[in-house]
């Protein structure tokens, strides 16, 4: 099992720590560092930074959104950055929900999200393999568009510049058990929001025995080193808490559902409830320490080095730790040595 470094996004500004967590990740022989992005600073960006100050770990996004950018767009700036990097670049997507993609994006949300999810890669393998001009009968994406408001004077392209890789890993962000299906059959790998090694078994293990050889499960998963557990866990919750409270509509939050597929539907409900109604710090309270806790790693470092046993006997191939400070960092590299 590789670690990974996830940075997320920004909140109010940059974080000044980031640059030095990712130097260190890299000297301690992390295998990658990852970006993401909301509705503040976007994904690439960063990561083209922590590109130009590493040699070594690899860049991912975790995740890009697909509704910032054309799938074109998204694949000249994987390609760019593969090649500025020399070929360090992973490409996470995700789709998003109908609050950012409409709200945020100005753009509807697809009705079929399998349909735009499987097209957008499509797009993006065929820049990448730069086999042919890029064409799509699509339903979200077509190249060359032909919509009632086309000229007409569409023309197929393929890239100018020759990409680095064809094969540059393409991940997706899946939540839902169709989703997930799908990401093992068009994906390179899989970015899961909430990992619970003792539930993965039963809500993941018949998609991924379908899974093919090199197909990277890569959760993201909040690891703090601390004497006080109820303490460590309170950034967990603050987390779960937006995600599944403000993260969504009530009547769609995807991040709500996945928690009461995890077994905390009543759970999931109160904390939606509590954080609409503005009151976001009963929410977090109500977040179950339980739930905070068994899709995290935080504790006193015997404690973390007993649990990522568990995390070890699973599917996972990469482990994208959203670290706190240079300690945690350390002390988890040395555990998974």
């Amino acid at each position: 099992m590789r670690l990974g470094l996830a940075l997320g996004y920004w909140g109010r500004g940059p974080d000044p720590h980031h640059l030095e967590l990712a130097r260190e990740a890299e000297r301690l022989g992390y295998h990658s560092v990852w970006t993401a992005e909301s509705w503040g600073s976007d994904a690439f960006t960063p990561l083209t930074w922590l590109a130009a100050h590493t040699t070594r770990i690899a860049l991912g996004t975790a995740v890009a959104q697909m509704a910032a950018r054309t799938p074109t767009a998204t694949a000249m700036q994987a390609l760019t950055l593969d090649h500025l990097s020399g070929g360090r670049m992973m490409l996470g997507l995700g789709l998003s929900g109908p609050q950012v993609v409409e709200g945020w994006y100005g753009r509807p949300f697809p009705k079929s999200p399998l349909t735009a999810t499987r097209e957008y890669v499509e797009v993006i393998r065929q820049v990448l393999s730069r086999e042919a001009p890029v064409r799509l009968d699509g339903r979200y994406h077509p190249h060359p568009y032909a919509g009632p408001d086309a000229t007409g004077l569409g023309k197929p392209l393929k890239p100018i510049v020759h990409p680095l890789r064809a094969d540059l890993p393409v991940l997706l962000g899946a939540e839902g058990p169709k989703n997930i299906a799908q990401t093992v059959r068009i994906a390179d790998g899989w970015l899961p929001l909430y990992w619970s090694p003792s539930r993965a078994p039963e809500l993941y293990g018949e998609a991924l025995t379908e899974a093919r050889d090199g197909f990277m499960v890569a959760p993201m998963t909040q690891v703090r080193v601390c004497a006080d557990v109820a303490e460590g866990l309170k950034p967990v919750k603050a987390m779960l808490g937006f995600y599944i409270g403000g993260m969504g509509h009530a009547a769609r939050n995807f991040h709500a559902d996945l928690m009461a597929r995890f077994g905390y539907e009543a759970e999931a409900r109160r904390v939606q409830e509590l954080f609409l109604a503005g009151r976001r710090g009963e929410a977090i309270e109500a977040v179950p320490d339980a739930f905070a806790d068994e899709i995290s790693l935080v504790g006193p470092r015997e404690r973390i080095a007993e649990r990522l046993e568990l995390w070890r006997k699973g599917p996972i191939t990469d482990l994208l730790a959203l670290a706190p400070d240079l300690e945690t960092l350390r002390v988890l590299a040395e555990l998974a040595d």
